[in-house]
Order: structure tokens, then sequence, then C-alpha cells
């Protein structure tokens, strides 16, 4: 499955922070995981940003890196 905008909310923003939630729908967590998966939206993140990740199979949380080069995700750990 690719990105939906329509999947993707804030729940929180602060002092430039934004915690974001994303609807993963049936895409696996490794698929939304991987860089570049959020590029259609990336003039809306910022890095030091954190999305909550739910999918069918689990949820997960991930911290914005980079947004240069398109999205660029780390797992939060």
């Amino acid at each position: 499955m690719d990105f939906a905008i329509r999947n993707l909310s804030v729940l929180a923003y602060a002092q430039g922070f934004t915690l974001w939630h994303y609807r993963a729908g049936a895409a696996p967590l490794g698929r939304v995981a991987e860089t570049g998966f959020f590029d259609d939206a990336a003039d809306m993140f910022a890095a030091g940003d954190m999305v909550m990740i739910s999918a069918a199979e689990g949820g997960r949380m991930l911290f914005v890196t980079g947004t240069e080069a398109g999205v660029v995700t780390a797992p939060l750990a």
C-alpha cells in the first residue's frame, strides 16, 4: 500500500515539534518505516517530529531524522 495523506493526522503540536499518527491499514510496518514512504508529505514534516504508526500487524513509533532529500525516519530508541 502506498502513502495516503488522508491517513495522516496531527495528534499534538508545540514549539515546532509535531506528534503524528498514520493509519497504515494493510501496509506492512516495514514498508511504512522505509525511507521515502512519507515523501508526498515532506513539506509537513520536520526533523525531530515523531510518528505513531497503527497497522494491521501492530504499531510502531518512528522519529523523523531529516526531510531535505525526502523524509527519513528511524525507529524510536
